[in-house]
């Protein structure tokens, strides 16, 4: 098997609004890693494995674990049926739901065979063997307990003195773990973010900021978002009933189990002190601000109650990109004209 290849029979498009509209499927974080770059470390297993030599053809939401080779001995395997050696992605909020089990997976796949940094002694570290340190990261005076599940730390992250981590956890290459922040497992912070506050259950996938106080809550955080001082999101209903969640396929609002926080579109922002409904579902290019609490489905592009001008929206992402070193790319000007328009 020299090469991946990946069908779209299994994935309906629109199906994972708003995380697909702005991405391949295969570049959703969930665990610590993408489902691309999980592809990318098992290829090697999967070419040695008598099943892998035939070639096999694998579906685009098919999250493999560190164990899947040993799914692949036959061609017709089912992936609708359950197995714990991978998840079929089909929903927006399974991102956060299968990130307890993508955590560990990804945790097993990435440190196998290697030797952690070592934890400095200024940390209070619980299950330390459960714990990774990667080459480059700053980890002092915290409270690290990996009882409940694995805590890996990338390559140049920041952890700040009196943070309280629970795994299973992951923070990601160059991310920044703020003073005081309690996070709880099972909880990614990707590549580049800044975290803060109290954070439970919840994937950040890259480049965004929760930097100050405030709660956030199974949830899922896209790329380029920044959420004002206080925020805060219900992630259950005062009745602990069933929650509705915007489904843009079918365009309506669909039932969704008794717990889901806030889904985030890419580039989108809100201001100090937001609160979000439980379920609430935010589109890409979105600048959240008001007197009320915000509707619990808020349109691509929107600003405020209006429109969300793009010349405007595109001067704004790159203001926010330089703040991190970068600039808006020419392909992601492409694309969200072209989202604008559609």
């Amino acid at each position: 098997m020299d090469t991946l290849n990946f069908t779209n029979q299994l994935y309906e498009e629109g199906n994972l609004y708003p995380f697909d509209i702005t991405r391949g499927i295969q570049e959703i974080r969930i665990g610590i890693l993408t489902i691309r770059e999980k592809w990318e470390k098992l290829h090697e297993k999967l070419k040695q494995h008598p099943g892998g030599k035939s070639g096999l053809t694998f579906p685009v939401n098919l999250i493999p674990s560190n164990e899947f080779p040993g799914e692949i001995a036959s061609p017709e395997n089912d992936f609708t049926k359950e197995s714990n050696n991978y998840r079929l992605l089909v929903s927006p909020r399974q991102i956060f739901e299968f990130n307890d089990w993508a955590i560990r997976s990804d945790f097993k796949l990435i440190t196998h065979g290697r030797v952690s940094q070592k934890i400095s002694p200024s940390n209070h570290a619980i299950q330390p063997a459960n714990i990774f340190i990667e080459e480059g990261a700053i980890v002092e005076y915290s409270t690290i307990n990996a009882t409940d599940g694995p805590v890996y730390i990338g390559k140049n992250a920041l952890i700040m003195e009196g943070a309280l981590i629970r795994g299973p956890f992951a923070a990601c290459e160059g991310a920044v773990i703020k003073m005081g922040a309690k996070i709880y497992g099972a909880t990614t912070i990707g590549p580049h973010c800044i975290a803060g506050g109290e954070i439970k259950n919840s994937v950040f996938f890259g480049y965004s900021n929760k930097a100050h106080d405030g709660y956030l809550g199974d949830s899922v955080i896209g790329e380029w978002c920044n959420m004002g001082a206080g925020t805060s999101n219900s992630n259950i209903k005062n009745t602990a009933g069933s929650i509705k969640l915007w489904n843009n396929t079918s365009k309506l609002f669909e039932t969704a189990g008794i717990k889901c926080g806030l889904l985030m579109g890419d580039y989108s922002r809100c201001a100090i002190n937001t609160s979000f409904n439980t379920g609430t579902v935010v589109g890409i290019c979105c600048n959240i601000f008001g007197n009320t609490m915000p509707p619990k489905y808020i349109p691509n592009f929107s600003w405020g109650n209006e429109k969300y001008i793009l010349a405007k929206a595109l001067e704004d992402i790159d203001n926010w990109k330089r703040l991190k070193g970068l600039t808006i790319t020419e392909s992601e000007k492409n694309l969200l004209t072209d989202l604008q328009s559609s």
